[in-house]
């Protein structure tokens, strides 16, 4: 078998496309098998640009192996042989989207949700890395054995940077053939296919006065692909914009900062879980109806008790001075001299 650098050991072929081919291959100096790729000049380059490509190609592999994310296939240098550079990468074992699709037919929309989060991701760590793809497709993505989404294929695109908006619109043609033409019609009630379809509306028609972030689109995969509520209102990504939902989310309550309790979290007579009692402090104008009710009750217990007292006065000076239309007044006796023995005047019972 060929040896490529005195070092890698080829054994076969993982992938062939129009920039190169993919090699398992046996690094003979630790023993470990690694992915190498083998870089290929495209048909009618002129000859003496073909070494400034290989220079280039090699300097973009270089910077790719700045980027350390799992959705990104690690790159752990580069090789020349016969001036040629071949890109030595870690193995990556499992399927390509292309393979799987080809093979399986589209992806189930919770399925495809989670590969567009993670290419997404990956995508967004290699443009902070200062190494954009430029053009993903599904020829660029690996479904690992363990369960990882990897992108591929950094470096060798063509030129240029298309920027975050381009890199948004591939990874909805992406998904949209990860999940059109599916073998069977989806289900009327299937609310995560048509969720994710008004999404890949969204990626291929942007609208200039509310554009689509990578940031709002990774949020919105990540939700379709667990299965998870919609936000306030329908509005997907509506916390971004900086306007908070008109009314406060029962599972988002929590005590304010410091620990303080809010409401009546706490109260013994509260039997209300925390999380569903809202955190939001009440305004002065919230109180001050109940303020008013309590001045009201006041003024009327005030009032009522004012009555009662002078009900009984009025009540004992009637009967003090004498027999009424109801009759007698008192029990001491009517003679002369009669008196209560505490100052002479006359006793009146208590009702």
């Amino acid at each position: 078998m060929t040896v490529i650098a005195g070092r890698y050991r080829l054994l076969d072929v993982l992938a062939e496309g129009a920039t190169g081919t993919v090699w398992r291959a046996l690094d003979e100096t630790d023993r470990h098998e690694v992915a190498l790729k083998e870089l290929r000049a495209p048909d009618g380059l002129a000859a003496d640009e073909v070494p400034l490509l290989y220079a280039r190609r090699e300097r973009e592999a270089r910077a790719a192996a700045r980027i350390s994310h799992p959705a990104v296939v690690r790159v752990l240098g580069v090789a020349t042989e016969d001036g040629r550079p071949w890109v030595v990468m870690k193995l990556v074992r499992g399927l390509g989207l292309a393979e799987t699709l080809e093979a399986a037919g589209p992806l189930p929309p919770r399925e495809a949700a989670r590969v567009g989060a993670e290419v997404l991701a990956g995508l967004r760590a290699a443009r902070e890395a200062g190494v954009p793809h430029r053009e993903v497709d599904p020829e660029h993505v690996l479904l690992a054995n363990d369960g990882r989404i990897v992108v591929t294929g950094f470096g060798t695109a063509p030129e240029g940077d298309p920027g975050p908006a381009a890199e948004l619109r591939a990874l909805g043609r992406l998904l949209d053939a990860a999940v059109s033409a599916r073998p069977s019609p989806l289900p009327a009630k299937d609310d995560r296919a048509g969720e994710l379809r008004a999404l890949l509306e969204g990626l291929s028609n942007e609208d200039p006065e509310h554009p689509l972030t990578a940031d709002r689109v990774e949020r919105e995969l990540r939700r379709v692909a667990t299965g998870g509520a919609r936000p306030a209102r329908g509005e997907p990504g509506r916390a971004e914009s900086g306007r908070a939902p008109a009314e406060p989310s029962a599972a988002a309550s929590a005590a304010p900062a410091g620990g303080e309790p809010s409401g009546r979290i706490g109260s013994r007579h509260d039997n209300t879980p925390a999380t569903h009692v809202s955190s939001v402090p009440e305004s002065p104008r919230s109180k001050s109806p109940r303020r008013t009710h309590v001045l009201l009750a006041g003024l009327i217990g005030a009032l009522l008790i004012a009555g009662a007292l002078a009900y009984h006065l009025v009540r004992d000076d009637e009967r003090g001075a004498g027999p009424g239309p109801g009759g007698v007044t008192s029990t001491a006796p009517a003679g002369p001299g009669a008196t209560d023995g505490a100052g002479g005047g006359p006793v009146t019972p208590r009702s």
